[in-house]
């Protein structure tokens, strides 16, 4: 069935549109919103709070109409748990939703004989070692993004760890909280088997899918990342984890700490990229390639320079002929090995500094040239790239205009508002930081395009003589006419897009409280409009088979009912962004990251775009 042909079955008022016009305004009543404490009224407890798991699959009821061209797997991952009772009878708590020990959840969407869909839940814990040191030590054992260090810890304490390091013994590989983008099929890991300590083979429950009458097609491997250099690989069917790897499996000279949990993949060669980031006293990114076929890795650049600092990057770019290191002014101190000294990651970030500027690495990809251009804008801070894509700059130019679009920040203030103490309002937290004028507007998303030239015929690993931050803008939307957890029509990945969704923050509630399609082109916007206490996770975005437009497709969202303290899967129309249909959960889900959808039996055909 086709989204649109279920229109009629969904309440006229459900989408607010918005122009350009109107986007100063928006923007002013979200802060507006965050003055009054509008968020009060946006209840969110229940995901962070009592979450258990359900190993299941358990089938869950739907209404609507989900189309059966969705079928499929969604995985989704994220933090799950916050609050460990100790041996010694005391509670241990989490302090940052980043550091929620890792949760997976799996989604089969199964066609029925009737015309419509049969969805199945499971999920799965995947720290249970890192709890049960939790539960032995009452602390957090190692490094973190953002938990604030037990006040008893003392000066021996911090020096042991740091000189201790960022990684830990491979004996105790199994305790990282790896908890945040989801893998499927990614090379060069299959082989890995010397980097894999202690391989465990999955248990088969015994309420699985064959028992449950329904067989979903699932991916050979499923590897989940995060912010540093391991990945931890589960079951695709029972969620647990069976097996780690660090990235110097894939190649020797990659054995920094620190990489994004973003990695690139080549729609076309499914090849993987990613960098790797050595601290210390020469500070140093390896930006690496993945062969998709053959699962070789070769290092594309190797940047070292003493005006080049290592800091917080979560993802990177990549274009037809090129991959994108953008280096945001969150810059680590003491060239990074302030991190095992503050024993996470926020703390060993240097305080926002107007003056630095966000430096931009462009690596050739394709003919072993290396870094062939470096800029600088602005001096922010970002989470996530949306794409990048190319144009030839002229018919009689072989210069290449390169644009890539990210969701940015004012500055990396906006982790501080991730705190739990802010999310929950404890004590007024969250009004005490958004209290602060500027804070709260260096804490609200843009979507920015920046647009540089690239000259292919004369590299250059150095800025340009007159460096000028402020003409690469093409245009930059406030929030909330765009947000947080960006993603595209997967088909237009490295091809110029139109449609970016993503999750805005309106005040409503104290962290993202809606879903908005971004029309890049006119600037309109349209909302699902929510119900109040309606929390919604990244969308998802699922082309129709056949179909001609790029918004032509349905969006998957984990969504959190704050009011009745439950959980459903939501599916909108993409283009009108009306509801088509959910699937719910009798019990709360926790607020995630990020997922990944695998089709079930059928292909995919790219957009054909701009000849390399």
């Amino acid at each position: 069935m086709s989204p649109h042909e279920v229109i009629g079955m969904v309440p006229e008022n459900s989408t607010t549109f918005r122009t350009q016009a109107d986007e100063h305004d928006d923007h002013e009543e979200t802060l507006q919103n965050l003055r009054t404490g509008k968020y009060d009224d946006w209840p969110n407890e229940a995901a962070f709070d009592g979450l258990t798991e359900e190993r299941g699959p358990i089938k869950i009821a739907v209404t609507g109409n989900i189309p059966t061209w969705a079928a499929g797997s969604l995985y989704r991952t994220g933090p799950g748990l916050y609050k460990i009772d100790t041996d010694a009878g005391a509670t241990f708590e989490m302090s940052h939703w980043f550091d929620g020990l890792a949760h997976t959840h799996r989604f089969d969407i199964i066609p029925n004989e009737e015309g419509s869909v049969d969805i199945f839940y499971s999920s799965r814990r995947q720290a249970e070692e890192m709890m049960d040191v939790i539960k032995k030590q009452g602390t957090w054992p190692y490094y973190s993004f953002g938990q604030k260090a037990d006040p008893c810890l003392g000066f021996f304490s911090k020096a042991m760890a740091a000189f201790k390091g960022l990684r830990e013994p491979l004996g105790e590989k199994w305790h990282n909280n790896v908890n945040v983008a989801v893998h499927v099929n990614p090379p060069g890991l299959e082989a890995a088997g010397r980097n894999i300590v202690g391989t465990r083979k999955p248990a088969v429950a015994e309420n699985d899918a064959s028992v449950l009458g329904h067989r979903p097609e699932l991916p050979k491997s499923i590897w989940i990342s995060t912010d540093n250099s391991t990945m931890k690989q589960i079951d695709p069917q029972t969620l647990e984890p069976i097996g780690w790897a660090t990235q110097d499996v894939l190649h020797p000279e990659l054995t920094g700490a620190m990489s994004c949990a973003h990695a690139q993949r080549d729609p076309e060669t499914g090849d993987f990229f990613n960098y790797n980031l050595e601290l210390g006293p020469n500070p140093t990114y390896r930006v690496f390639r993945v062969d998709g076929s053959s699962g070789k890795t070769e290092i594309l650049a190797t940047v070292r320079d003493p005006t080049i600092s290592p800091a917080y990057i979560h993802s990177l770019f990549l274009s037809p002929n090129f991959v994108v290191l953008c280096i945001p002014t969150a810059h680590f101190g003491l060239s990074g090995t302030r991190i095992p000294w503050e024993r996470n990651l926020v703390d060993a970030i240097r305080p926002y500094d107007p003056s630095r500027k966000t430096q931009w690495i462009v690596i050739d990809r394709k003919h072993s040239k290396g870094v062939v251009a470096r800029f600088e804008t602005e001096g922010r801070f970002f989470f996530h790239t949306v794409n990048s894509f190319e144009e030839k700059a002229g018919s009689d130019s072989s210069n290449i205009n390169l644009y890539c679009d990210v969701i940015d920040f004012g500055s990396h203030e906006f982790i501080h508002s991730l705190y739990l103490d802010v999310i929950l309002n404890r004590d007024s937290a969250a009004k005490k930081f958004y209290e602060d004028e500027q804070r709260a507007r260096n804490s609200l998303a843009h979507l920015t395009r920046y647009h540089f030239t690239i000259n292919p015929d004369s590299p250059s690993n150095k800025l340009p003589a007159t460096p000028d931050p402020k003409n690469h803008e093409a245009f930059r939307i406030p929030a909330p006419h765009a947000g947080e957890l960006p993603t595209i029509n997967p088909l237009y990945a490295t091809k110029q897009h139109r449609y970016v969704y993503s999750l805005p923050f309106r005040g409503h509630g104290t962290i993202t409280d809606a879903i908005v399609k971004t029309d890049t082109a006119t600037r309109e916007v349209l909302f699902w409009d929510n119900p109040k206490g309606h929390t919604p996770g990244e969308a998802i975005f699922i082309p129709r088979p056949g179909g001609d437009e790029e918004d032509d497709g349905v969006l998957l969202s984990l969504v959190l009912d704050g009011e009745k303290g439950k959980s459903y899967l939501l599916c909108l129309d993409a283009k009108t962004m009306t509801e088509m249909g959910r699937a719910e959960v009798e019990f709360a889900i926790a607020l995630g990251f990020h997922g990944a959808h695998v089709p079930s039996g059928r292909t995919i055909t790219r957009i054909e775009g701009q000849e390399d």
